[in-house]
């Protein structure tokens, strides 16, 4: 699920810097994924999927926009979900279902896209049973990267959603009102990709893929602040938030409703 950001150029055009002309790297073997298993695919109620990364045992880190069907602007239930650990050529290091799910309280869909929207479009879902597999180790987290910066992304999207890709070597472009513009490519279905640093000498999450947009006719890729609203969400499944609510409307994000839609990508592209 990918929505293009329309919109949030008015929010970027003003970013001067080159953007670099950096390649997507599939990961088809097992070699070449090592490290990257606990990136995974979210199969979401047969109709499309999102990329999610595992940050716990038992935590999966993605988009709240993720959680919604566009058809209805309801929020999909979550027993639908699937997170494929490491999904790669029909198999993956570990297959779970969704226990509950908590989207940022000031995340809304319907509202014109805008900063606000984009930079608080990340949700936590939590696993029914923690993955314990030796070879799907959970990334820890950091603060957001500085303008400049060098990171990366590891996604599924369209054309490629049999294996994920690693695009090792993207910049910050700009950092404005807590939206990450990033050199990064993406298309439908990277939508809750981890974007990593590697300052720290191992890959740390830094924050999620929330949309694409265009900056002087080039696409860029553009992320949500994470730190406090992650220790948000955490939080919010402390306190026992998060299931679903099958008669309910809409979803219910730290005890408020929030009406949206999603652009759901189907596996095959249409």
């Amino acid at each position: 699920m990918f929505r293009p950001v329309t919109a949030l150029i008015i929010l970027i055009l003003s970013v001067g810097t080159a953007l670099a002309d950096t390649r997507l790297k599939r990961l088809d073997t097992g070699d070449d994924g090592r490290g990257w298993e606990a990136v995974g695919r979210l199969d979401i109620d047969g109709r499309g999927f999102c990329t999610g990364a595992l940050i716990a045992p038992n935590l999966v880190l993605t988009a709240a926009h993720c959680l919604f069907d566009k058809r209805t602007g309801k929020r999909v239930d979550h027993a639908r979900i699937e997170f494929l650990a490491g999904w790669r050529n029909g198999r993956a290091s570990a297959y779970r279902k969704i226990r509950r799910a908590v989207s940022h309280p000031d995340y809304v869909y319907q509202a014109a896209v805008s900063a606000d929207r984009v930079r608080n479009d990340v949700a936590l879902l939590e696993l029914f049973h923690p993955i314990q597999n030796t070879q799907v180790v959970p990334f820890l987290t950091d603060e957001r990267p500085m303008k400049g910066q060098e990171i990366g992304i590891v996604s599924y999207a369209r054309d490629r959603s049999e294996a994920p890709s690693l695009q090792e070597i993207c910049d910050v472009v700009a950092r404005q009102q807590g939206v990450l513009v990033m050199s990064c490519d993406v298309d439908f279905g990277a939508s809750g990709a981890p974007i990593f640093s590697f300052s720290s000498g191992q890959p740390r999450v830094v924050s999620v893929v929330s949309a694409m947009a265009q900056v002087e006719g080039r696409k860029v890729s553009l992320g949500t602040q994470l730190t406090q609203p992650l220790q948000d969400l955490k939080t919010a499944l402390d306190a026992g938030e998060g299931f679903f609510q099958s008669d309910a409307p809409q979803m219910s994000t730290f005890g408020e409703r929030r009406d949206t839609g999603a652009k759901f990508a189907k596996p095959g592209g249409s």
